[in-house]
């Protein structure tokens, strides 16, 4: 799978992601296998695997305060979303715990450096072909 393959899916799944996670941050619905999670520990891992999906959807750009604070931004708006609903409240705790899904994704960075695919879709290394890959 070559980079530009992996930055379109990860521009794919990252739209999708901001979809469920606006439905669920808005539904009045029971989803009982994410409703038995820790609230918090929900919105750290959602915001782990955002800041994944942007990093890899945005490889021109180091992963530092622009798509933090775009994720940020994201948050407050799911929480200014919920602030409206008369079914959902905003909290502030909540934005901590996206910080902190955020904050968790930094020390992937070293991992990510060190995948062939993932590091040459964020332009972390030289774009050396990998062994075994199409080089289309």
């Amino acid at each position: 799978m070559n980079s530009r393959t992996v930055v379109a899916l990860a521009r794919f799944a990252l739209v999708a992601s901001v979809a469920v996670i606006l439905f669920l941050a808005s539904t009045d619905r029971r989803i009982p296998l994410i409703d038995d999670i820790w609230d918090k520990a929900n919105h750290a891992f959602a915001f782990l695997a955002l800041a994944l999906l942007v990093d890899l959807s945005f490889p021109d750009g180091r992963f530092g305060p622009a798509k933090v604070a775009a994720l940020l931004a994201f948050g407050v708006l799911i929480e200014a979303i919920q602030h409206l609903l008369p079914h959902r409240e905003a909290s502030l705790l909540d934005l901590v715990a996206d910080a902190a899904g955020i904050a968790l994704y930094l020390p992937l960075l070293a991992v990510i450096a060190r995948h062939p695919v993932l590091s040459a879709a964020r332009g972390c290394l030289p774009r050396a072909p990998v062994p075994g890959a199409d080089p289309s």
